[in-house]
């Protein structure tokens, strides 16, 4: 429970990070994630037997209370133990199961979390808010402002380029409007002789 709390305190994002790359990485951490693993296997056996063994009181508890119908009566203490050894199953039964289960939920928030940080070292390296991303723009300003200038002078000539081709589009379309109508003017006369 203690590494569960350790798990979803509320870190700054940096910490949390250096904590989760420690338990990532260590060596020494990843033999106790081991040994955890083989510890939980045995609970899971001692889960499975606890279940048979409530199973099993559970069928001597109706023996014995068929058998009290049918008998004068059950000494007392026998019913006793029965009853106890019941109590004593049930509860090993259920420590062994919220055992796993606490296990299975610890696993689950740690991948959770794992998730979680890299989404977050994504989103900021999308940002341009984390350290690496404002160092590698300062290169590029750096080492790139040439270039930079070279693009934004092709730019410039391109812009230039395109008015030009403006103007040659536009002479072109009025001196095709004037040809159209010189070629009209002359071919209407021509269309009146016919008709006379």
């Amino acid at each position: 429970m203690a590494l569960f709390m350790l798990l979803v305190i509320p870190l700054p994002f940096t910490l949390r990070r250096k904590i989760f790359t420690f338990i990532s990485e260590n060596p020494i951490v990843a033999k106790l994630q081991y040994g955890l693993k083989i510890t939980f296997i045995f609970i899971l056996i001692l889960f499975l037997d606890s279940v048979n063994r409530v199973y099993r009181v559970q069928v001597e508890l109706a023996a014995a209370t068929d058998s009290a119908k049918g008998s004068a009566a059950v000494m007392g203490h026998e019913r006793l133990e029965v009853q106890a050894r019941k109590f004593y199953s049930q509860r090993n039964m259920y420590l062994c199961g919220f055992t796993l289960f606490l296990s299975l939920i610890l696993n689950r928030t740690y991948v959770m979390i794992l998730e979680t940080l890299r989404l977050e070292q994504k989103l900021k390296s999308y940002e341009g808010t984390d350290k690496n991303t404002k160092e590698s723009e300062k290169l590029i300003q750096a080492g790139g402002a040439s270039e930079i200038a070279g693009l934004k002078r092709k730019l410039e000539l391109k812009d230039k380029e395109i008015t030009a081709l403006k103007k040659q589009a536009d002479g072109l379309s009025r001196e095709y409007n004037e040809l159209c109508e010189r070629y009209g003017a002359t071919q209407a006369p021509a269309g009146t002789r016919k008709d006379k």
